[in-house]
């Protein structure tokens, strides 16, 4: 048991399953929606096999990303510790578990409903796809960006079995958030970036400017949060002050990142990337649940 738990440990470390707090959030606030907008009856079948998807599709993807990048990250010298190229984790049993958690996601969707299932394979291919986009363009950030996105709307989708405008536009709004803090993470890989020929935003227009850039994509954040309030609302009086709240705690987070990262300092990057980010999902999530369900 202690050696299957520690395999297991080493797959989560490579993945790093604790990242999963930015998408789930926003997922089960789909979920909950497409709950108390359709009347469709909640059931503990239905809810596992989304979080079945979430975490494999979340899996294949980063595992792809690992194993696609495993060259790269060995020489860089922020990334050379990781499974891959340090060899904790073979190339080849990276790609059986990108593969196991592709089928396991595909799986999930056709057991969910044939509106999901048909459009798993898009999905995936956007997952796995965005690997291969800092070979080609700076829109890497906005690629990962929908990858995320996609979380919300599928779980609207898992429940309704159609789509809605409020779950896309709760996407649009992971869209701009998530491509927004992924090029602040990205901003100590600038000078790397460039010297390989890899696509970034601070690779491409400079430390400054991408913070610009982030800082512009997160203000996009908070008419996306007015639309899917007045959305929400138009359709039923779910949401109210809990709400309101919770998305003034979003701001002041996101606020909070571009506050403690500079061009002159980038020591806290991890800390805007991981913790603030971390935080101002799950709170978002927990506000915008309570005022649905009460």
């Amino acid at each position: 048991m202690g050696v299957i738990m520690q395999v297991v440990g080493r797959f989560f470390s490579l993945v790093k399953f604790s990242h999963t707090l930015f998408a789930m959030p926003f997922a089960l606030i789909g979920f909950v929606l497409a709950l108390t907008t359709t009347g469709n009856p909640f059931t503990l079948r239905l809810f596992l096999l989304v979080l079945l998807a979430m975490v494999s599709a979340r899996n294949a993807a980063m595992g792809f990303n690992r194993y696609l990048d495993r060259d790269i990250d060995a020489l860089n010298p922020r990334t050379s510790s990781r499974e891959i190229p340090a060899g904790i984790i073979s190339a080849r049993s990276a790609l059986v578990f990108v593969i196991a958690n592709s089928i396991v996601f595909l799986l999930s969707a056709f057991f969910i409903n044939q509106l999901s299932f048909v459009l798993s394979f898009p999905a995936l291919g956007v997952l796995l796809g965005y690997s291969y986009m800092k070979r080609v363009s700076a829109l890497s950030h906005y690629v990962l960006g929908i990858a995320l996105a996609i979380a919300p709307t599928g779980a609207y989708i898992a429940v309704a079995g159609s789509f809605d405008m409020a779950p896309v536009i709760l996407s649009f709004l992971v869209l701009f958030w998530v491509s927004g803090f992924d090029i602040i993470y990205s901003l100590a890989d600038a000078g790397f970036d460039r010297e390989h020929s890899l696509h970034s935003v601070p690779g491409t227009f400079g430390v400054k400017n991408a913070l610009r850039i982030s800082s512009a994509g997160h203000l996009m954040v908070l008419p996306f949060l007015a639309w899917f309030y007045l959305l929400v609302n138009s359709v039923a009086n779910l949401l109210g002050w809990i709400y309101f709240f919770g998305a003034v705690v979003f701001l002041v987070l996101l606020l909070w990142q571009h506050l403690i990262v500079s061009s002159r300092d980038l020591s806290r990057v991890n800390a805007a990337f991981f913790t603030a980010n971390g935080v101002a999902s799950v709170l978002f999530a927990l506000f915008t649940i309570a005022d649905l369900l009460f």
